[in-house]
């Protein structure tokens, strides 16, 4: 049997004559860049997320890079962040000419170890960066409380958790800044790149609608030096089209993580397969699957990878130890969980359409390489 990390195909042929139709309203309006789908897409997010605006961009990455700028990040500054996330959580600090400041991680939820991020405050921090990794928000009610002592604005990397909550909140309504990916194999995935950011402050809606298209607010007039970076119409289009399905997608992968427990629980194999921590008052969206497998990560991914079960690592080097980050001047052993994450993770299929075979397929192989390898 096979079973892929991820198959958009029955999705995509449900959907297809929608799609189409919306692909078809871009064409007869000629609105390729931004228009009219674009707007209408900005409405629905942001009454989604529960905020005043979205405002949509060319990438998740530059998401990140467009909030920071508006909360004008720029060198000497630091901003606060995790070790164990994509590379364009820190490559937007950076790209500033900012420095990161790293935080270890909670080894149950893989979020930023909020405890230790007073110690981390100086004054020249100008952000701090949580992700809601996986899917899960990070603790934004502990977290809130600490920015409030400090005066420090948040920007949450929102890329991997559209939909999830803290205490009732949506990911992107708990900060100045929220920011997401429409990446294809994100939840609400796009057929191409792109990406959108969340605000309830009027001035920094303002700065991000500019700096998306140069720092222009009006035609060859720049306020700003901002970015090329402007969601197409297309793209817009094809989201509208998925939108109203997120919801039933997301609580179609939650069943599949309930799913999982049972079956990993009832082979007796929850003492060698670390299974996902749900904090409490949460909605985790299950954008990714990530079980710990110590001491026989690498092995049991090969197993998987032959019998056509499809994994992936998130993420296998720990950006503090990435080369281009020497000079920032972290090295092996400094921020011990975020590394021991790296080495022990591994991502199973997780998406929606998964049949209850497969994912019996799945646990039944592992069980399978265990009696192997005991």
């Amino acid at each position: 049997m096979r079973v892929p990390l991820l198959d958009l195909t029955e999705q995509n042929r449900l959907l297809r004559p929608e799609i189409e139709a919306a692909l078809g309203r871009v064409l007869d309006t000629n609105a390729f860049i931004l228009g009219g789908e674009v707007k209408a897409l900005e409405d629905e997010l942001a009454a989604y997320c529960g905020t005043k605006y979205a405002i949509g961009c060319a990438s998740g990455s530059d998401a990140l890079l467009l909030a920071l700028m508006a909360l004008d990040v720029k060198a000497g500054d630091e901003v606060i962040t995790t070790p164990y996330s994509f590379f364009a959580t820190v490559s937007a600090i950076t790209r500033l000419g900012a420095t990161p400041v790293f935080v270890d991680i909670d080894p149950l939820t893989y979020n930023l170890d909020v405890s230790q991020i007073e110690s981390k405050i100086t004054e020249r921090t100008k952000a701090i960066q949580p992700v809601h990794l996986y899917g899960q928000c990070a603790d934004m009610a502990e977290l809130r409380k600490v920015v409030a002592k400090h005066g420090i604005p948040l920007v949450e990397d929102a890329a991997q958790a559209i939909g999830a909550e803290e205490n009732g909140v949506r990911a992107g309504a708990m900060s100045e800044i929220g920011c997401f990916s429409f990446y294809p194999s994100k939840n609400l995935g796009g057929m191409g790149d792109g990406g959108f950011m969340t605000t309830d402050d009027d001035e920094l809606a303002e700065r991000l609608f500019a700096l998306r298209v140069h720092g222009s607010k009006e035609r060859y007039y720049h306020k700003w030096v901002g970015l090329n970076s402007r969601l197409d119409g297309f793209q817009g289009a094809v989201l509208r089209v998925k939108l109203p399905y997120l919801d039933s997608w997301s609580n179609k992968r939650k069943a599949n993580a309930d799913r999982y427990r049972e079956l990993f629980t009832d082979a007796g194999l929850t003492e060698q397969v670390g299974l996902p921590y749900e904090r409490e008052n949460v909605r985790h969206i299950y954008n990714q699957f990530v079980v710990r497998v110590p001491g026989k990560r690498d092995e049991l991914r090969a197993f998987l990878t032959e019998v056509g079960i499809g994994t992936d690592i998130y993420y296998p080097v720990s950006l503090h130890l990435q080369e281009c980050f020497e000079y920032v001047g972290y090295k092996e052993g400094d921020l011990p969980e975020s590394e021991k994450a790296s080495r022990e993770t591994l991502a199973l299929p997780i998406y929606p359409e998964l049949r209850p075979e497969q994912l019996e397929y799945v646990v039944d192989t592992i069980a399978r390489f265990y009696e192997q390898t005991s």
